[in-house]
């Protein structure tokens, strides 16, 4: 009784004293300037509108508008994520626009890697594989070998055309960038059966599944962050974004027996091999009479190479 009648008094004095001090509450707010925003949160400015895919899409329907936001401000808040995206995108974003403008294909859809896989050779938990996330089926229909000793949906430069060749058949289908893009996510008969339903021609008139809903939103969102950095409250200078690799290609048209004694003999390792050709399986590669395969190694030990100590 006597503690808990001191611990009254002695908080009643503690607020009797709070209630004398002077509050301040003037203080001048902090000013924005670049270098204290650097690479920080900020909210981000929904732009009137914005050209994707030869499409100029306007935001004044505000569903639209939201949506976009809403993708704007996940890259904003995720800043580690985007930022290692950020970086990885100099090193693979000039290769796939060239191929993707050597096919025809707009160059604002290299994008779709940069959301299905953030730019690695990732798996994903049904099985989808590298920098384009196929399906087993799906890449052996688009031309990509899939086998005991190579995996082709780990070769970016193939699975980028491969997902080329998926654009352009699903573009013959709808007549529209935009939903063939979405039909990489849910599937051309799920875009055709969700258009017949509705009654309507274009993806942003749909109700879809979340996922395919945010698909394309998730897509503007990453071109507005990748092509206007300093608006979005990222600051990468250029040394900050990783550098392609430099290499060199050796023509294999006879079998290896044993891939690693093969790598040290190029002055590498298979640690560097399997790098720079990630769709490589295995400890020997067979080549049969006829065949012939590229493999990538370091043009110098600069950028790779074994490690001195």
């Amino acid at each position: 009784m006597k503690r808990t009648f001191l611990a009254f008094i002695t908080l009643s004095f503690l607020l009797a004293a709070c209630e004398n001090e002077p509050v301040d509450v003037a203080k001048e707010p902090i000013k924005l300037t670049k270098e204290n925003v650097e690479n920080h949160f900020v909210l981000p400015k929904i732009p009137e509108q914005m050209t994707f895919a030869g499409q100029v899409i306007s935001f004044k329907d505000l569903d639209l508008k939201e949506r976009l936001d809403n993708e704007l401000v996940v890259n904003n808040f995720w800043h580690s994520n985007t930022i290692m995206m950020m970086k990885r995108s100099s090193r693979w974003l000039p290769m796939m626009k060239r191929i993707f403008k050597e096919e025809g294909v707009p160059e604002d859809l290299v994008y779709i890697s940069v959301i299905e896989s953030g730019l690695k050779n990732v798996t994903s938990p049904r099985g989808a594989k590298g920098f384009w996330q196929f399906m087993e089926p799906t890449a052996k229909e688009l031309g990509l070998t899939i086998n005991h000793q190579m995996d082709e949906r780990y070769h970016v430069e193939k699975s980028t055309r491969a997902a080329c060749t998926y654009l352009k058949k699903s573009h013959e289908r709808f007549d529209d960038w935009i939903l063939a893009a979405a039909s990489y996510n849910l599937g051309m008969f799920g875009i055709a059966d969700n258009l017949e339903r509705q009654g309507v021609n274009n993806f942003f008139d749909l109700s879809l599944n979340s996922e395919t809903a945010r698909y394309i939103f998730r897509m503007l969102a990453i071109k507005l962050v990748f092509e206007n950095p300093n608006n979005y409250g990222f600051y990468l200078n250029e040394e900050n974004y990783y550098p392609a690799y430099q290499t060199q290609e050796v023509v294999v048209d006879s079998t290896i027996a044993n891939l690693y004694n093969w790598s040290i003999e190029q002055g590498i390792t298979i640690k560097i091999l399997r790098k720079l050709n990630p769709w490589i399986r295995g400890r020997d590669f067979i080549v049969e009479e006829g065949e012939s395969f590229t493999f990538k190694i370091p043009e110098n030990n600069e950028q790779l190479g074994r490690f001195e100590g």
